[in-house]
């Protein structure tokens, strides 16, 4: 016979191999009996059940106490001979072969410890959140045309149908988004102009064509800076507040209690929201351009002698109608990008102040990004066409 302490006996006639539990197999011995296991790991002490190839019959009836910790150890040393012994075990206590039977299926269903993964590379790294991020573009990319779509069905729905038109929503969004933006507008295309106008005349001046700056103001403010700084203005302004509101009505459920009474978001926050900036943008475009034109005349007049009127009569005779046409065309595009955007946006806020914070910033920086890509392509498509 041979001992662990007081807490297993064994003895083998060479065919089976008989094991007697005894003790206290409690958390109180929990080291003792961890020591028992580190002895059977390392094969010393002769302990033989990691060896024993025959049967083994396994005696638990002197078990004096016995606890969750305790069965984890029976189970680690005797393996599954041990659920093989508790189906002779008649003697044994019926709440201590269920307390084995479960501290055994817990171990069997504990997942595996993961392996320790050396960190990535840093290239990895970065390619990895290169892709995260080119898939979240192109999942964006989908979510806004799915939207385009849903807002030109809306609106190709409504348009024939006078009834369901809100004339005062609409308006009531022209008043802010229009009137209320003219003063920045205006003060800020004036200032660009009075700016370009004066670099223009410090560097056509050493080539003798300072009256040239009246060409140069005219035909960036009608082709590219009245529209394009307009609609920046409005991807902060306008964007972030359409996020913001449509954000806070869905963060207290107030798009759910439209939904129960029959109403459609879209058409009721949505259409109005877009029909209004399709017409302020356009408005507050022609604003820039004579804003952004006067700061120019203001800085030929001031600094070389260049009238008003011999102002506005060389651009009428140089500068055609069609780079007019041309920067007011972009106009209604830029608004119904910036409008859907961030309308989009605020439909996607999650329910807390930080989610309408994300999003704020989210449609400002898409609508800034998107305006200046179309106005690229639209610059490089009207040079191809010589327009």
């Amino acid at each position: 016979m041979t001992a662990f302490n007081e807490f297993l006996h064994w003895r083998s006639d060479g065919q089976t191999l008989f094991v007697q539990v005894a003790g206290s197999w409690t958390l109180e011995h929990y080291g003792t009996l961890a020591q028992i296991r580190n002895l059977q790991q390392e094969n010393t002490g002769g302990w033989p059940v990691p060896v024993f190839t025959g049967p083994i019959e396994i005696d638990l009836n002197d078990i004096k106490a016995l606890d969750t910790a305790g069965a984890q150890r029976l189970y680690e040393l005797l393996g599954p001979a041990l659920e093989t012994s508790l189906e002779s075990h008649t003697t044994l206590p019926a709440e201590r072969i269920a307390l084995i039977r479960t501290v055994v299926k817990a171990i069997k269903q504990a997942p595996a410890p993961e392996r320790a993964m050396k960190p990535p590379s840093p290239l990895l790294e970065i390619l990895g959140r290169m892709g995260q991020a080119v898939a979240e573009a192109g999942k964006q990319a989908w979510l806004l045309l799915g939207f385009i779509g849903l807002t030109l069905q809306a609106l190709s729905y409504n348009a024939f149908r006078p009834r369901r038109w809100r004339l005062t929503s609409v308006i009531w969004h022209i008043e802010h988004t229009g009137f209320n933006a003219v003063p920045i507008i205006a003060l800020l295309t004036f200032m660009v102009g009075a700016v370009v106008a004066f670099l223009g005349a410090t560097i056509l001046k050493g080539f003798g064509a300072s009256i040239y700056t009246i060409n140069l103001v005219a035909f960036s403010f009608l082709r590219e800076f009245a529209v394009l700084l307009t609609a920046i203005l409005m991807a902060g302004r306008t964007a972030s507040a359409f996020t913001a509101q449509i954000g806070s009505m869905k963060s207290n459920e107030e798009l759910d209690a439209l939904r129960m009474t029959g109403l459609n978001p879209i058409e009721l926050l949505v259409l109005p929201r877009i029909l209004a900036l399709l017409v302020a943008l356009p408005l507050l475009t022609f604003v820039g351009m004579v804003s952004g034109i006067a700061g120019g005349m203001i800085v030929c007049a001031l600094s070389m002698d260049i009238s008003p009127s011999m102002f506005l009569t060389i651009m009428n005779r140089d500068i055609d109608l069609r780079h007019f046409l041309l920067g007011m065309a972009k106009a209604p595009f830029f608004a119904y990008l910036i409008a859907i955007i961030g309308c989009l946006e605020g439909l996607k806020v999650k329910g807390s102040a930080q989610s309408i914070g994300q999003h704020t910033t989210s449609a400002v920086v898409q609508s800034i990004f998107v305006v200046i890509l179309v106005d690229a392509l639209a610059a490089i498509f009207f040079m191809e066409m010589g327009w």
